[in-house]
């Protein structure tokens, strides 16, 4: 069995690799041809265990994905996410590959790495970053300005670094809203990645009520997505909020902007079939034969 270490995936699962693989996953999960189950999560002392099993297609590599997520670790140098994606070969129906999952996941969804890839799809001018650290905060601008060749600075608050932006990631442990509505200038995209499951949420219910709202997957938002669940036990939003899926974004079945104006929102929960496409484009393009 193939197993692909943590090095390996760092070194070969570049943004220029991992970008066209993840939108061709998307759009193929919206068009119904992948197949997968909600993930379950198991919560934990210090974390959460997730297990999310899928399949890409009906005659296509399927597996799991085996994840624990400890929001703790990166405090002693760890990452957050630790874990394994399993590979299945879809003939004979056997284990061909385990592939370390933590960059996989990392490349989708870490500060860092989010900068890193905002480079890759748009020009961008300067950075703007926040925590709740403000000594590794500074500390994460400076090493990401020397890497990017960008400006990169630290506000000393959330309502600061955003104003100015044209795009907001959140990428926090939050536990209660950390970003408001009337912080968000018009025309602004954010991308909601931090909250992976219900209960959690870094925004606000007047930022998600006010913005064109697109999901990864608009079962796990309806499901799992914290932020669209507490606007719409407000009674602000329902479930036609969800306007589309990323896939059907990508796919140009639906628009996504409108206008110059408009607050768009993309809720990110992560999504099996992206880890499964990534971790098999690895195995397959090494594969005897």
């Amino acid at each position: 069995m193939r197993v692909i270490d943590r090095e390996e995936v760092a070194t070969r699962l570049t943004y220029e690799v991992c970008i066209p693989i993840v939108r061709e996953a998307m759009i193929a999960f919206s068009a119904g041809r992948t197949r997968q189950h909600l993930r379950s999560i198991l919560p934990l002392a210090k974390g959460a265990f997730g297990i999310m099993p899928g399949a890409l297609g009906e005659a296509a590599p399927f597996g799991a994905k085996l994840i624990s997520v400890y929001p703790g670790n990166p405090a002693s140098g760890r990452q957050a996410h630790q874990g394994l994606v399993i590979l299945f070969e879809p003939e004979t129906g056997e284990p061909v590959c385990v592939v370390h999952a933590g960059e996989i996941t990392a490349i989708r969804e870490q500060a860092a790495t989010h900068a890193r890839a905002m480079t890759k799809v748009r020009d961008i001018e300067a950075i703007t970053v926040w925590g709740r650290s403000p000594e590794r905060a500074e500390t994460f601008a400076a090493r990401m300005a020397a890497e990017l060749g960008l400006p990169v600075t630290a506000a000393s608050d959330v309502e600061t670094a955003v104003a100015e932006a044209d795009i907001i990631c959140t990428v926090s442990s939050a536990r209660e809203p950390i970003l408001h509505g009337a912080w968000v200038r018009p025309g602004t995209h954010l991308n909601l990645v931090g909250s992976s499951v219900a209960g959690p949420v870094e925004v606000d219910n007047e930022l998600v009520a006010r913005a064109r709202f697109i999901a990864d997957s608009r079962e796990g938002v309806l499901a799992q997505g914290s932020e669209f669940l507490a606007a719409k036990t407000a009674g602000l939003i329902g479930d036609d909020h969800i306007v589309a899926e990323i896939g059907q974004v990508l796919a140009g079945d639906i628009v996504g902007r409108r206008s110059a104006d408009e607050i768009t929102v993309y809720k990110s929960l992560g999504h099996v079939v992206q880890d499964l496409a990534s971790a098999w484009a690895l195995y397959a393009s090494d594969a005897p034969g």
